[in-house]
């Protein structure tokens, strides 16, 4: 039996719905055919009534009955009238019940079989009698002298059994109507049929089901964000995904969703900021059959990564990694001098020795102990460390002015420091001027806030173009064959982002040097940072 049952979801409707057709179709056919049975009975009566009334009311029939010659002028005309109205028989008869006409002439003369007291009484009636020509529809109606009497009555009837002709005459053209509207309906449950069998990919409603539970339960659990779009609408936006962009519960629209979503284009580990967070993103074509890369994809699938964290984490590691390869570096360093030194001594010239050992020793610790001194966030000390090592290593003076100073209690974290200090020293190195290279930094914070300002020999942005900086994906920075690296171009964005998220400004102008100035206001008042890049 379960052989008989079609599995797939499609063939299962197509199935109940061919049940439910036949079903309607039926009853629709066998109501069909009641209402013409009954339509027929009600127009056999109503033309019976109009022929009894109409012979009944003509002048002529009482003027014959009261001339004694009743028979032979009405007979005539009531076949005349049956002929043309195809009722089954018209008799005119005497009050006595006498009939005057009669379809059989053999029978005239003869007494009427049937209902004729309320004619009699004056009022017209119909009836279904059986009488000499078997069962039939009748009306009766009285005729009246011209003084009003009653001389006379006027039966005409049709047979059931010509009525049952007139309404199964019908029955064809509504048993062709009902095979063409069956035939339609199949046609299109089978059009139905084939659209639901390519949507559920031929699958069991078991299958269905399965799939559903399984898939709604790894959009929950899954720790990536994930977003479908389909045809220009948001059709699923998971739990994560909504966490990541600060999405509501509910419905959500495209316009509420960050640029990437909204822009045409592959994606393959891009990092966007959003909301303050660092996102990399993958986005997909989905044609309608579930394709990729399809000439005209209806939609699109996006992945969503939090770096955030990770992005501060490596910050940090590499103001770390570049302190290290300042000390690697002046650990080389230091062993040329040596060996200097050494040579100096015994050549006998001991005061050139210590003169030569000394002095770029205390200069190397006076930048160590006057930033230590200064700043009390040790991973921003080893930043400007290893930046300044690094500057030093391409030929680009960098100097930490005297009125830098900074608290351990700083109004932003350590992270958060590395980020806005480390972008804009990285921008203002790779922006100055090489023939004569310099960047400056100042790192102050007070009462009133805090404020780091880097400049740089650079040639500065006007105001359009740093607006463009400070939106992902923008920089000014070229790779070899002239395009622009897709791993650039988060400095100025992250700088911004961390600093809106303080309630601060960033700003960028050129006086004596390309200079950004960020200011962050301390609770009790306004705190700045100031770069020059």
């Amino acid at each position: 039996m379960r052989r008989l049952v079609p599995r797939t979801l499609a063939g299962q409707a197509f199935i109940l719905q061919i049940v439910a057709i036949l079903v309607l179709v039926v009853v629709a056919g066998s109501l069909a055919a009641y209402d013409a049975r009954r339509d027929s009975e009600r127009s056999a009566r109503d033309q019976v009534v109009a022929v009894a009334v109409a012979l009944a009311d003509s002048p002529s029939t009482a003027q014959a009955i009261t001339s004694g010659e009743a028979t032979a002028r009405l007979q005539p005309v009531n076949e005349a009238v049956r002929a043309d109205t195809g009722i089954a028989f018209i008799t005119i008869m005497s009050p006595d019940r006498t009939r005057f006409t009669h379809t059989d002439p053999a029978r005239i003369g003869g007494k009427f079989v049937g209902t004729i007291a309320p004619a009699l009484a004056g009022r017209l009636f119909t009836e279904t009698y059986t009488g000499t020509l078997g069962p039939s529809i009748r009306a009766v109606a009285p005729v009246r002298a011209s003084d009003g009497r009653i001389v006379g009555l006027v039966s005409a009837g049709i047979t059931l059994s010509g009525l049952a002709d007139r309404w199964l005459g019908q029955l064809p053209t509504i048993a062709v109507v009902t095979v063409i509207a069956l035939l339609l309906s199949v046609a299109g449950t089978w059009a139905v049929r084939r659209r639901l069998l390519r949507q559920t990919r031929g699958l069991r409603p078991e299958e269905l089901r399965v799939m559903y539970e399984h898939h709604d339960a790894v959009l929950h659990a899954v720790r990536e964000g994930l977003i479908v779009l389909d045809d220009g609408r948001v059709a699923l936006v998971n739990d994560e995904a909504r966490r990541l962009l600060d999405l509501g519960d509910g419905p959500v629209a495209l316009d509420a969703l960050p640029e990437f979503a909204r822009t045409a284009g592959e994606l393959r580990d891009e990092l966007y900021l959003a909301g303050g967070r660092v996102l990399v993103v993958n986005r997909s074509a989905v044609d309608r059959d579930g394709h990729r890369d399809a000439p005209a994809p209806a939609g699109a699938v996006i992945t969503l990564r939090d770096r955030t964290e990770l992005q501060g984490a490596m910050g940090e590691l590499d103001s770390m990694r570049l302190f290290a390869e300042s000390l690697r570096s002046q650990a080389h360093e230091s062993a040329n001098r040596l060996h200097t030194v050494v040579a100096l001594v015994e050549m006998g010239r001991g005061d050139e020795a210590v003169r030569f050992a000394t002095t770029e020793l205390a200069l190397s610790q006076q930048l160590v102990d006057r930033l230590t001194g200064a700043v009390g966030e040790p991973a921003l000390v080893a930043l400007l460390l290893g930046k300044s090592a690094q500057a030093n290593e391409r030929g680009i003076e960098l100097t930490v002015t005297d009125d830098s100073v900074l608290d351990t209690d700083s109004l932003l974290s350590s992270a958060e420091l590395v980020t806005i200090a480390g972008n804009l020293i990285d921008n203002a190195l790779d922006a100055c001027d090489r023939d004569d290279p310099w960047v400056e930094v100042t790192v102050h914070e007070d009462a009133s806030g805090l404020l780091i300002r880097v400049a740089d020999s650079g040639p500065g942005m006007d105001a359009e173009e740093f607006a463009r900086a400070r939106r992902r994906g923008y920089s000014t920075k070229t790779v070899a064959e002239g395009a622009v690296d897709p791993g650039r171009g988060l400095g100025l964005a992250l700088v911004s982002q961390t600093v809106a998220r303080h309630g601060g400004t960033i700003t960028a102008e050129v006086t004596y040097g390309s200079v950004i100035t960020v200011t962050v206001p301390h609770p009790a008042g306004p705190r700045t940072t100031e770069v020059r890049s």
